[in-house]
């Protein structure tokens, strides 16, 4: 079987697009540009989507992200620690990749935004619940 839809599940344009964590264990954001990446988290898919400053105390998922210092696969990627919070800064023009596991979202939230600055943002949903072929997969963005 195939990795699409036995391991993981593919957003190519996701910045700012709601992915449902419902039915996987995390979804990972991959971005090619000096941006903000910042997450924002909602009950439903059209619900009101809420920064981490929200909540008490406040959600902050990241204290670490990956990034490489090129985006044609040339370069290894390092482990960039940073102060708990709900957004990655990214002052250069590298890949960076950042991990939000289901876990970490607060009860009855399932619903995720990430959104770029700047630059291109793909989504992978991966450690899926449900093995299925490609075309049976649900729309991870309803």
């Amino acid at each position: 079987m195939e990795g699409l839809g036995r391991e993981f599940n593919v957003v190519p344009i996701a910045s700012g697009v709601a992915i449902a964590l419902k039915d996987c264990d995390g979804v990972t954001f991959v971005g090619s540009a000096a941006a903000t990446f910042s997450l924002t988290i909602a009950t439903s898919f059209g619900g009101t989507y809420r920064a981490g400053s929200f909540f008490t105390p406040a959600w902050v998922p990241l204290d670490h992200y990956y990034q490489a210092a090129a985006t044609n696969g040339t370069a290894q990627y390092t482990r960039v620690a940073q102060t708990a919070a709900d957004n990655v800064v990214q002052a250069g023009a590298f890949t960076t990749v950042l991990f939000l596991s289901q876990d970490s979202l607060p009860d009855g939230y399932t619903y995720v935004k990430c959104t770029a600055s700047a630059g291109g943002l793909v989504a992978i949903t991966h450690d899926l619940d449900v093995q299925r072929k490609p075309q049976n997969l649900a729309a991870v963005s309803a």
